[in-house]
């Protein structure tokens, strides 16, 4: 099963506010990942970086359009951007344990 990772950066003071929202995230936006195919999600915080990892039953090319072009995910990303920077780099994989 394909993975994507992605990075982001917390904005100065907005740690328990980023927190807060994804203790309270939409369900229509969980709703919408799962349409997408993506499952195993995890977000991990260290300090003011942010690493994500999710798997992609459908594929990670379906996953990625299909959250680009609906509606709740990018009201979901435009309501995070007062929160955090996404990170423009991606990450290359060079060991994967199976």
């Amino acid at each position: 099963m394909e993975k994507v990772f992605w990075r982001a950066k917390l904005r100065e003071g907005m740690k328990e506010e980023y927190i807060r929202r994804h203790n309270e995230i939409w369900p229509e936006m969980v709703q919408a990942l799962k349409e997408a195919g993506i499952c195993n999600y995890s977000i991990w915080m260290d300090g003011d970086e942010l690493f994500g990892v999710y798997e992609c039953e459908k594929g990670a090319a379906y996953a990625l359009r299909f959250q680009a072009e609906n509606e709740v995910v990018c009201r979901w990303e435009k309501s995070m951007e007062p929160v955090t920077v996404k990170s423009a780099s991606k990450p290359v994989k060079v060991f994967d344990l199976k």
